[in-house]
């Protein structure tokens, strides 16, 4: 955050406020849809796959009386891999550095044990807690006192908000609560900005994004995506990006490569086709698929993909 410090650029209005605002949860609640609805804009890939979001990702929201950083941080769950405890282990380092806590939950679950661990540190943290029940567009109000009842049980004295992260309901309303949690002071970004992701960044993500939603649960968790060269052409608008998708198995190879090159020639295509849309200009995309054996329980390996 340090970094952020030095990107103050303009002179904020009196009373203006700015912080940092943690968004945690269990895997697949909706933490990056909520981010991205926010935010107005995508800066956190969305799957059905769980443990999509890996790195902590800053989204930004400026208005002209506050400056809301939002980090949408990896699933806290029981972990036993390497690469998980290390991902929860990004989510919870996250609480000892902002201003305040969304703690988001499905609709459509009970409290698990995963929940109840959440609520035992959150007791333990100053900071202040927002509790957010997300998809009550998908359940009965029958269904969702209890759960409510239940958050108020594990944190007393909490706000509980229902939300839609999808549609919008009871966004405005978690916003209003937030701001007022913020110090006053100047923007850590100047006006405009909505990520402090690199554009190399996003790539990788937009790809791994589409490695998720074509191949579904025929390709296990083991998936990176690094980007070897992005070169921008400015006098032609064009940016040349290569890629490399790593997977742990040589039949996982195959299967994203898939027949005559299909499936991976559809990965590109759809990467390519929201890049354009996100950086405004062509894209010219390659990529490539690698094999490196267990590669998630490998430190080095963890760190090389920034993990």
């Amino acid at each position: 955050m340090a970094e952020a410090e030095n990107k103050h650029k303009e002179k904020s209005p009196a009373g203006f406020r700015a912080g940092y605002i943690a968004i945690i949860g269990r895997p697949n609640v909706g933490k990056s849809t909520l981010l991205n609805k926010i935010l107005g804009e995508k800066v956190a890939i969305v799957s059905p796959r769980p443990q999509t979001t890996r790195n902590r990702i800053t989204g930004i929201r400026t208005t002209e009386s506050s400056q809301i950083v939002f980090l949408d941080t990896p699933g806290i769950h029981q972990s036993h891999s390497l690469i998980n405890r290390r991902l929860v282990d990004v989510a919870l380092q996250t609480l000892d550095e902002v201003d305040g806590v969304i703690w988001l939950l499905d609709a459509h679950d009970k409290i698990k044990q995963e929940e109840e661990r959440i609520a035992e540190t959150l007791c333990g943290v100053d900071t202040p807690v927002l509790i957010l029940i997300n998809k009550i567009d998908l359940v009965s109000k029958g269904k969702l006192l209890p759960l409510m009842e239940r958050c108020a049980q594990l944190l007393p004295g909490k706000e509980i908000v229902p939300v839609s992260a999808l549609i919008g309901d009871g966004v405005d309303i978690l916003l209003d609560i937030v701001e007022k949690w913020l110090p006053e002071g100047e923007p850590f970004f100047t006006d405009g900005e909505y990520t402090d992701q690199t554009e190399r960044f996003l790539a990788s993500e937009i790809i791994r994004e589409k490695v998720f939603n074509l191949t579904r649960q025929e390709i296990p968790y083991g998936v990176a995506v690094t980007i070897d060269d992005f070169t921008e052409k400015d006098e032609k608008n064009l940016i040349v990006i290569a890629a490399t998708i790593h997977t742990e198995r040589d039949s996982h190879k195959g299967i994203l490569i898939g027949k005559r090159g299909a499936m991976l020639k559809e990965i590109g295509q759809q990467a390519r086709t929201e890049l354009e849309k996100l950086l405004g200009c062509r894209i010219f995309l390659e990529l490539f698929v690698r094999v490196d054996p267990n590669w998630t329980e490998n430190p080095n390996l963890l760190s090389e993909m920034g993990l």
